[in-house]
């Protein structure tokens, strides 16, 4: 029997009501693999598009030492472990540290892929990424280190090769080994200690939690005690999700108190629907042993099954409808794909030599060098926008006509898609007013009537999908809260001053400059992404620059903009025409008043942009505090504080390679500049 989706999926996941379950990202929806990505690519594409597009997280390779398969060097070497060191093909330790630390200051949590069934395959030896001597025949991995007696073999195994012949038989499945792999003993107490070893090295980097490989070939019971050892990421217990495929002898179900289950067959139900809509309302079978939603990691492909006939990037239009009908549905917790282009299965990531190449953003905001970045599609991207707005709210109003179909979610989101352009009158459920259709970024509005009907058709008929939401509302300079903003209260030992900050920045047309900072992470403890409750963040308070339209997305930007922080766009900050700000917001300014943008306190010339706040210098440190600009999502280079000039600089409390800035005063810097003034600020 199916069992109809409007009896069952009724609201998305609650977090935090399960063990494992919470990935530590404000409530945000949508993780994203980049695969085979470097450590400094996935830092910078944190900064200038995931943070600000509102991705809760990157699934990333795993990082730890591994095989180097010359001269082919294939992308499955990364699944063949040599030791925990954290050195790989995506970068050094370092690299990876810098990657964590800023993704985490754009908002974006990283998901670790951990390899903890097995090591290198029989029939290897040699060196691994990190310089380590091992001997997979042998079960000799000095870099850990792991012996012959550290792996399930004869006895335990009950093939005399050692390899999985039974996938009917659980001692096969979990104690032989997978393709050839060197199956681990994760009974043996060395090992669990090494593996939860490695799983808090990287939890000390910053890391929120673990994609799990081949979970379904160990026992659960091994996994509680390994994850009994794992120590609380920031703001609880590690999110987890592990790859089990449903069916056969082992249910996925014995895995769901370890965190969620990837459930590899909603995928492949989306990609038999995709073509006939009536068949979308039916894609999860619960009497198959599909997770329940509460359970269900969810996708249309992954890197494994996109090269065994999976739907991929290369059927660009169906694989549209599937991840855009999997974002705007409300099953299980989702993750969307970034490929690179491949034509052979084994075939390795782009690659000067052993070298994995950049990601290259070309001018429409594709990528290049060879890499796909399906997450950068416009009908992907502005749809996980569209999931973190629907959050907990169920399916209503289902609707197919023809090539045609729609759904509400709750009074919140409406979606509709189509296999060609359509025009159709539709009620939406949603209340009266404009709306911003997010995949064209407001380039389409709706108006919806008093009895929620609208006329509907995407904005570009090639791409014939609509999302809207209630958070997608147009927004003026003007308008007030909404009633679920969060309002910050400062403390009764606030010392709020006027502070003013002038950066010389000469940007190209349509460019604007935001600025972080605040209280090195190593001078307090408990810093955290979350501005609000970060003790390195600082309090501030906007006032509107003016009333002219030069002055509307400044003010839009500064509305919700609470602190002066290094983790990006705050919770309730505004947004204009969906364009999220990278920070705090700065406006340019001229000292001509005849000149649109003239600041009294510009005295210095043209192209300088100005952040003129109300800063509680309590929170300072002795009256300092760092700031750093960003131009287009990426962070002004690093600067060597130098002393002043002006009558207001003083020795500072410590060493940055960020400005330096006074509260109370007005500072003045060039981006990129190691020279800075400070004025006693004369009101």
């Amino acid at each position: 029997m199916v069992l109809p989706v409007f009896i069952f999926l009724i609201f998305d996941i609650v977090f935090g009501q399960l063990p494992y379950h919470d990935p530590h990202c404000n409530n945000k929806q949508v993780i994203v693999h980049l695969f085979n990505w470097k450590w400094t690519d996935i830092a910078q594409e944190c900064e200038r598009f995931l943070g600000p597009k509102g991705f809760c997280g990157v699934q990333i390779s795993p990082p730890n030492e591994h095989l180097v398969e010359q001269p082919i060097r294939p992308w499955s070497e990364r699944y063949a472990p040599v030791s925990y060191k954290l050195t790989s093909r995506s970068g050094t330790e370092a690299e990876l540290r810098d990657m964590v630390l800023r993704c985490k200051r754009a908002g974006v949590r990283i998901y670790v892929d951990i390899v903890i069934n097995h090591m290198a395959g029989v029939g290897f030896s040699g060196v691994g990424s990190a310089g380590s001597h091992f001997d997979a025949n042998k079960r000799e991995f000095s870099g850990v280190p792991y012996s012959v007696l550290d792996f399930n073999m004869v006895g335990r195994c009950p093939n005399a090769d050692n390899n999985i012949h039974n996938f009917n038989d659980v001692n096969d499945i979990r104690n032989c080994n997978l393709g050839g792999l060197t199956d681990l003993w994760q009974e043996k107490e060395w090992v669990r200690a090494k593996i939860a070893d490695y799983m808090n090295s990287l939890v000390d980097i910053g890391v929120a939690g673990f994609r799990v490989d081949a979970a379904k070939h160990m026992w659960p019971g091994d996994l509680e005690v390994i994850w009994s050892r794992v120590r609380d990421v920031d703001g609880g217990r590690p999110f987890v999700y592990l790859e089990v495929y449903a069916g056969g002898i082992i249910p996925s179900s014995e895995y769901f108190g370890l965190g969620y289950v990837t459930e590899f067959t909603y995928g492949n139900q989306v990609r038999e629907a995709v073509n006939n809509f009536n068949n979308l309302r039916g894609v999860v079978h619960l009497d198959w042993g599909m997770a329940p939603t509460e359970h269900a990691f969810v996708f249309v492909d992954n890197h494994d099954n996109q090269r065994n006939g999976q739907l991929h990037y290369d059927n660009p239009v169906e694989y549209k409808r599937a991840v855009a009908f999997t974002l705007a549905f409300n099953y299980g917790f989702a993750r969307v794909m970034s490929s690179y282009y491949f034509t052979e299965h084994a075939q390795p990531p782009p690659h000067d030599g052993d070298i994995i190449k950049d990601v290259t953003i070309n001018a429409d905001g594709s990528c290049g060098n060879g890499w796909v970045c399906e997450h950068r599609w416009k009908v992907i991207t502005n749809m996980v926008r569209y999931r973190n707005d629907v959050l907990n709210t169920g399916i209503e109003n289902w609707n197919v006509q023809g090539d045609v179909m729609w759904f509400t979610r709750g009074n919140v989101g409406f979606f509709a898609m189509g296999k060609t352009n359509f025009n159709k009158h539709i009620y939406t459920g949603l209340p009266a007013g404009q709306y911003c259709d997010l995949i064209s970024d407001c380039a389409k509005k709706f108006n919806v009537d008093s009895n929620g009907m609208a006329d509907i058709s995407p904005h570009d008929g090639n791409e014939p999908f609509v999302a809207f939401t209630t958070k997608s509302k147009d927004m003026t300079a003007n308008s007030p809260p909404s009633s679920d903003e969060s309002v910050y209260i400062p403390p009764l030992n606030s010392d709020f001053k006027r502070t003013i900050i002038l950066i010389k920045a000469n940007l190209t047309s349509g460019q604007d400059l935001f600025i972080r900072g605040g209280i090195d992470h190593k001078r307090r403890a408990g810093c955290d992404v979350d501005a609000k409750a970060s003790p390195c963040s600082i309090p501030i308070r906007h006032s509107l620059q003016g009333n002219s339209s030069y002055y509307d997305k400044f003010n839009i930007w500064s509305k919700g903009d609470d602190f002066l922080d290094w983790y990006g766009t705050e919770l309730y900050q505004g947004e204009y025409n969906h364009q999220r700000p990278y920070g705090t917001p700065a406006v340019l300014t001229s000292n001509k008043p005849e000149d649109q943008g003239y600041n009294p306190f510009n005295r210095f010339g043209p192209g300088y942009w100005i952040v003129d706040v109300d800063m509680d210098c309590a929170r300072t440190d002795d009256g300092y505090f760092e700031v750093k600009a960003m131009v287009g999502g990426a962070w002004e280079q690093k600067v060597v504080s130098q002393t002043c000039a002006g009558d207001g600089g003083s020795e500072w409390p410590y060493e940055t390679t960020n400005h330096w800035a006074r509260c109370g005063h007005l500072n003045v810097f060039k981006l990129g500049s190691d020279t800075c003034h400070i004025y006693t600020l004369n009101l």
